[in-house]
């Protein structure tokens, strides 16, 4: 077993992809929550529930990409 194999471009790119979308998810949910002004109008309640759910749902697209990651070894 090649352990040192590369990843192929292909599957290098959907790695940095995921890893992008990730982040993005998770900013976005930061945002959401700490954003006194936040353009759209909604409960503070809402407001904060809603960045929650983005945050953990970032978190559940990091977990898929692990657990592909560590699937390709």
């Amino acid at each position: 077993m090649n352990n040192n194999r590369q990843k192929s471009p292909s599957k290098r790119f959907l790695s940095v992809i995921g890893l992008f979308m990730f982040a993005l998810y998770f900013v976005l949910g930061v945002i959401i929550i700490f954003w006194s002004d936040f353009p759209i109008s909604m409960d503070k309640t809402y407001r904060i529930l809603f960045g929650v759910v983005l945050i953990v749902y970032s978190f559940l697209r990091f977990a898929r990409l692990w657990q592909n990651r560590a699937n390709e070894r």
